[in-house]
């Protein structure tokens, strides 16, 4: 059996836009549900929802399980690992259970994504340590070729969401080995002194010009917005890979709505900001 092929890291090479969806919940029951609603990219968070290698395992196989149920054609929503910190270690436990495709927060440099490059990859061409009869990732070396065949397949994304990240986004963005670039609205409102404000006109020009520099380096930009006017916007200027909603934003929305037939005068859903 060979490696399987990584088609969102294939789909990003070809500037094909990837529609996802941000998943909080961490529980392996909610994400094989998501997993056949048609998204192209799921989105596990280990940063900001409360998730460790085991509940990402969880979600990985449940979505994994959620593809045997789809009817022939049907859009396989393609797990992406966002890992809480850039740590070389971690990244190999997250890459041995089975992600292809990990989303590494607050790279501010060059340097520090080019470590990111280094952990994602077997040697020579990195410092992933071997361990495949452990890993889900080789099905247990029922991938004959695994070693070999493992560092074409995985997709790395780093989150430029700093001033100091936007003053190296073009260092950063032409790092070899460095698939795609994601823009992280609200960190970059509160580094430029707009806090809970990614809709303030210098975040949202900051945003624009990243996304230019991002795809004049060849490589994928993304984001995530949770208004559909915010997310065809960024879609228009040329963001590749852009999450339009939380599930833990769905979830209350259509909870608040479906109660508020009932129950006239009920709780307002909250305004949701324009991008996380």
């Amino acid at each position: 059996m060979q490696t399987p092929l990584n088609t969102f890291k294939q789909a990003l090479a070809e500037q094909r836009a990837q529609i996802g969806l941000w998943v909080g919940l961490a529980d392996g029951y909610a994400a094989e549900i998501l997993a056949g609603t048609g998204f192209d990219w799921l989105l596990v968070d280990g940063e900001h929802a409360p998730n460790d290698v085991r509940s990402v395992l969880a979600q990985l196989q449940a979505i994994s399980s959620a593809w045997s149920a789809l009817p022939e054609g049907a859009t396989r929503s393609h797990p992406v690992v966002r890992v809480p910190v850039g740590d070389t270690t971690l990244l190999k436990q997250v890459l041995d259970i089975g992600a292809q495709t990990i989303l590494v927060p607050m790279v501010d440099t060059a340097e520090q994504a080019a470590r990111m490059v280094q952990g994602m990859r077997y040697p020579p061409e990195g410092i992933r340590g071997m361990g495949s009869a452990l890993a889900r990732a080789s099905r247990w070396q029922a991938y004959p070729d695994y070693l070999h065949e493992a560092n074409a397949q995985t997709c790395l994304l780093v989150q430029a969401e700093t001033v100091e990240a936007m003053r190296n986004l073009d260092a950063i963005a032409a790092t070899p080995g460095v698939d795609g670039v994601f823009i992280g609205p609200a960190d970059l409102s509160a580094s430029m002194g707009f806090v809970g404000n990614p809709g303030h006109p210098e975040v949202q020009a900051a945003i624009a010009d990243a996304i230019a520099r991002i795809r004049r380096a060849g490589k994928a930009a993304g984001i995530l917005s949770t208004t559909e006017e915010q997310a065809r916007k960024w879609l228009a200027a040329g963001a590749t890979f852009v999450a339009v909603g939380v599930d833990t934003i769905v979830l209350v929305a259509a909870a608040r709505q479906l109660a508020a037939r009932f129950k006239p005068g009920g709780a307002a859903a909250p305004a949701a900001p324009g991008s996380y």
